[in-house]
């Protein structure tokens, strides 16, 4: 349970369009370790209103430059211009202006944003403390049915993809033992959390410049595939480009493919045929990697 700004939650509650946002934190910090990816995020207002009044799940954490977290987030910030986003900074922290420049900020990365109607927000429990302090865990007393009608709510309005069993999942990670599949994204924290994963370079080549990066999809969204982060890889542009048309491949070893055609066709390719057969950069947690099956699809249907 978080508590909210009342401007930051009536701005995306009058935007029913915005599913996704960034509950940002006017500096970057540690990682948000309370939730796992998928659970549910419920928003309070503050005292003396002390309301429930919606929620959204959780993706995941990431600190973000600013202008990046608005070129991600834009409205899903919770302000309408990267202008304003810098002077609710200041207004919280005291800051200048020219002192906030483009650092980074804390995001808690939310989708599936529910707001109740002001006539039908409920009391926070009278159990919870009035005022709080960020890090302060609160424990319900037994079942506390206002907490558990909030979260009701909340996992009714996420899509049930969340909570199938892998063995069940179409195209899903089907090795090793069975568990959740791992959480869907938006498209907003599928991009955060890629580039997050793979230490914000190409996994192909190493690129580190930011603005030409993507967040590729192994198994494309108008195939079925859905924001997950073990559908996704941190790619140049170009890469992305070639890896989507079939000239580039991943195998299920993680080594890269290239495809001949490459070279038949454009008489060019020399950069990806000096590194093909070798396994490219991948994140340092298992589960953040591409999933074999997905990459199985890729080369089979995809690759030329």
């Amino acid at each position: 349970m978080a508590v909210t700004d009342g401007d930051w939650y009536r701005f995306l509650a009058q935007r029913p369009q915005i599913r996704e946002a960034n509950f940002w934190r006017p500096h970057g910090s540690r990682p948000f370790k309370v939730l796992s990816p998928g659970e549910p995020f419920i928003f309070k207002t503050k005292s003396p209103d002390n309301r429930l009044v919606g929620g959204g799940i959780y993706e995941g954490f990431v600190s973000l430059r600013l202008s990046h977290a608005w070129e991600i987030f834009g409205e899903g910030n919770g302000v309408e211009s990267v202008d304003r986003l810098v002077a609710r900074i200041h207004a919280i922290t005291g800051e200048s202006i020219e002192q906030i420049g483009d650092r980074e900020i804390g995001c808690l990365l939310l989708r599936d944003l529910h707001f109740v109607p002001d006539g039908e927000c409920v009391p926070a429990p009278s159990t919870f403390t009035k005022n709080t302090v960020q890090g302060r865990s609160y424990e319900c007393p037994g079942e506390d049915p206002v907490i558990d009608q909030m979260v009701q709510v909340l996992l009714g309005h996420a899509e049930a993809a969340d909570i199938f069993p892998e063995e069940n999942a179409p195209l899903g990670p089907t090795r090793g033992d069975p568990r959740l599949v791992t959480p869907r994204l938006g498209q907003g924290g599928f991009k955060a959390l890629v580039e997050e994963a793979y230490g914000r370079r190409c996994a192909v080549t190493g690129h580190r410049i930011l603005p030409t990066l993507q967040a590729a999809h192994v198994l494309p969204v108008a195939r079925g595939g859905q924001h997950r982060i073990d559908n996704g890889i941190l790619l140049r542009s170009d890469v992305h480009t070639l890896f989507d048309r079939g000239y580039l491949a991943v195998d299920d070893q993680y080594r890269l493919r290239v495809s001949p055609r490459l070279r038949s066709e454009f008489g060019n390719g020399e950069e990806f045929y000096s590194r093909e057969g070798s396994v490219i950069s991948l994140p340092p947690r298992v589960p953040e990697r591409p999933a074999p099956d997905f990459l199985t699809w890729h080369l089979t249907h995809v690759f030329r």
